[in-house]
């Protein structure tokens, strides 16, 4: 009788925890929320950055580890540079040939400015003497009229004019031939300039990739995953590491249409975790879905009945996330409560452990 009474008293336990722990279940599932207030599971998210490499090229060092938490403008990982420090040693050479080829045209230049120089100085002797020789043509055949010369003279006047006038046009012609040169010249100049101004852009375009081959935080936040280790070579754009920007954190969460049309934009959330039920979270509704989408598989929503469900994302305060950096954490299931009421005062489950 006794081991009767016994066996009695211990399914009488085993009732009443049960009972109990239902029931404890069902207010963590539905803590009283007065009218005016949904709520929806969600799950801890941030926004997640990727460092890559702009160039092909080996991983010559990681200087983070998964966990760490890491500033704007830190130096993250390097990129092995030797193969561009050489490319940019060519290109310094080249450049240097480009500065030589630059003075070398000038200095045609002036030669063929010389030579026009001394070509326009060739014709004014040549006209000077053809000047001259028709001038003796002009005697010569004055005086043959009245037979005070010969013939031969005569002859010998008109070949030596129409030899001046022949070497007149010759003058000419190499003074043409000269200021063709120079226009050659001066288009040798602008080619080399142009020449140096490309070397010095590749130079610089190098520079800018051994530069990048420097990988550095775009902005605070901590180390979630190392995609890639030394040693490897990555194609150009290769994932090294994946970031997590810890002041942009937020959880997404899905509200019934009815209740998603009466939440503004900047509500009040106060988010509750699984792993921390006794803290409350306050956030801000910032942003909600302008177009309805089916419940998802992984999340439940209180209304199950109602299939069109909004997705809302609110932000936790950056203020808050900067006091409590370490402790923050992406993945966390929890849920977000808001109100669909102006007004309505938060329940005291709400307002006790509210995070400061």
């Amino acid at each position: 009788m006794a081991r009767s009474m016994r066996g009695w008293i211990i399914v009488g336990i085993g009732f009443a925890i049960a009972v109990g722990g239902y029931y404890a279940w069902k207010r963590y599932q539905n803590p009283g929320l007065p009218d005016g207030i949904v709520g929806g599971n969600g799950r801890i998210e941030a926004t997640e950055i990727d460092v890559s490499a702009k160039t092909a090229g080996r991983i010559k060092e990681i200087l983070v580890d998964e966990g760490d938490f890491i500033t704007a403008g830190q130096v993250l990982a390097r990129i092995d540079t030797a193969q561009l420090e050489a490319q940019r040693r060519q290109a310094e050479a080249q450049l240097q040939r480009a500065i030589v080829s630059v003075d070398t045209a000038k200095s045609v230049l002036t030669q063929r400015e010389a030579e026009r120089e001394t070509a326009a100085a060739i014709i004014e002797q040549r006209e000077a003497e053809l000047d001259a020789a028709d001038r003796k043509l002009a005697r010569s055949e004055h005086l043959i009229k009245s037979n005070s010369t010969s013939q031969q003279t005569l002859d010998d006047d008109r070949a030596s004019a129409r030899g001046a006038r022949a070497a007149v046009s010759a003058a000419k012609a190499s003074l043409s031939a000269s200021e063709a040169a120079i226009s050659a010249a001066k288009a040798q100049i602008i080619d080399a300039e142009a020449a140096v101004v490309a070397q010095q852009a590749a130079i610089e375009s190098i520079t800018a990739d051994i530069d990048d081959s420097v990988l550095v935080s775009p902005r605070d936040g901590r180390v979630q995953y190392r995609i890639s280790q030394p040693g490897e070579v990555l194609a150009s754009g290769g994932r090294v590491l994946s970031l997590v920007d810890l002041s942009d954190v937020y959880m997404t969460f899905f509200l019934p249409t009815s209740a998603a049309g009466r939440v503004p934009i900047g509500s009040d959330v106060r988010l509750v975790l699984d792993a921390a039920p006794e803290l409350v979270i306050p956030a801000k509704a910032t942003f909600i879905a302008d177009v309805a989408q089916f419940t998802p598989k992984t999340v439940e929503t209180e209304e199950e009945r109602q299939k069109l469900v909004f997705r809302v994302k609110a932000k936790i305060v950056p203020e808050l996330l900067r006091r409590h950096i370490e402790h923050v954490k992406t993945g966390l299931p929890g849920m977000a409560y808001v109100r669909t009421q102006p007004g309505v005062e938060w329940p005291e489950s709400l307002t006790q452990g509210l995070a400061q």
